[in-house]
């Protein structure tokens, strides 16, 4: 399928705040010849595909990094000490397997501690902190990492996990659904209104820098000056053992998700309408949820001029923010099916409606 190839192409490809090259050239060639392309001063990537020139401006992100590390120090021995570029949780660090990037190549490293058959016995149960990992790259020293390898402060680690269909086939193991799943859904629409009349512009955005502190959301949004922003991201799936409704009520397999609120948006309440009306006229399932130990693009893009019509749409995923993650397929294609649909209907009656 022509989905399962981009979906792939997108989600291999490494891309961490500050570094994500490689999603740009994915995402360019994806859509060349469907829209326009400017990059800010950041590097957000800007695809304008303009319907109604006059009409309204329309703004879909969706952040193209993931998270990662950089170097900050080599040893005398030759490992690598990292600091985390976005969330990561202690837990799911060990063992992974890495790549770093200088000017000379790529190195593959693992990310190692102290053995826990050294450890003593009431440390073994102790969570292991990331200030006590390194990454081993095979290296002999330093000056071979240093001068062979070209590896010094500074340069990005990225992880390591490849695309793969699972036992059902509509699940998808890979690694940076967040949120190549939200670059992928914007890219895709843009192509689906190559052949259909919208009465505005719509700019499909991928920002970078979102996972430490929603950087090129911000740049990007006052660059275009949106009237409306629908920011895409992925929600956290709740259906696997242990998790209650209570905590996570979003189930794979039953319809993308809207964000209600986060730490860093309210979703705006006459686009919310609008969005769950145009969900309900073409019998597309919609979720439901709050996040408010994080926050989404539209955080910083509501916040441009003088306020933003501005909310958050997405798909569940298993496992955000590890090595791996797990979405499924029909959730997928029914976000781009409504992003599409609410795009047709955003004519300068619809948004004078929302900013009043």
């Amino acid at each position: 399928m022509q989905n399962l190839k981009f979906l792939k192409e997108i989600t291999d490809a490494a891309g961490i705040p500050g570094f994500e090259r490689e999603v740009h050239a994915v995402l360019t060639q994806y859509l060349d010849g469907v829209a326009e392309v400017e990059r800010d001063n950041l590097g957000s990537l800007i695809f304008k595909k303009v319907g109604q020139p006059d009409g309204p401006k329309i703004m879909l992100p969706g952040h193209m990094d993931e998270i990662g590390f950089m170097v900050n120090l080599v040893t005398a021995e030759g490992y690598l000490r990292f600091i985390p570029l976005g969330g990561w949780w202690d837990q799911v660090l060990l063992g992974q397997k890495v790549k770093i990037r200088s000017k000379k190549g790529w190195s593959t490293g693992i990310i190692g501690s102290k053995p826990p058959h050294i450890l003593k016995a009431e440390d073994r149960s102790k969570v292991v902190k990331k200030d006590s990992m390194f990454i081993d790259i095979g290296a002999r020293d330093k000056e071979h990492v240093e001068e062979e390898l070209g590896i010094r402060p500074g340069a990005p680690i990225f992880p390591v996990s490849e695309f793969e269909v699972l036992a059902d086939e509509r699940m998808l193991l890979a690694k940076a659904w967040d949120d190549r799943a939200g670059c992928a859904a914007f890219a895709q629409t843009l192509r689906n209104l190559v052949d259909i009349d919208h009465p505005n512009i719509v700019y499909g955005v991928g920002t970078v820098q979102e996972e430490v502190g929603l950087r090129g959301a911000q740049t990007s949004g006052q660059h275009i000056q949106p009237d409306v922003c629908i920011a895409l991201d992925v929600g956290i799936a709740g259906d696997m053992p242990g998790v209650t409704a209570e905590e996570s009520p979003l189930k794979m397999g039953d319809g993308p998700v809207m964000y209600l609120a986060d730490r860093s948006v309210i979703a705006h309440q006459g686009l919310r309408e609008l969005v769950i009306e145009t969900a309900s006229k073409n019998s597309i399932p919609l979720q439901f949820a709050t996040l408010l130990g994080g926050g989404t693009d539209a955080g910083a893009v509501h916040l441009v001029g003088a306020g933003v019509p501005s909310l958050t749409l997405g798909v569940p995923v298993r496992y955000v923010h590890s090595h791996h993650g797990i979405m499924h397929l029909d959730d997928y294609e029914y976000l781009v099916k409504l992003l599409t649909a609410v795009v047709q209907r955003l004519d300068w009656d619809a948004v004078k409606e929302l900013h009043n």
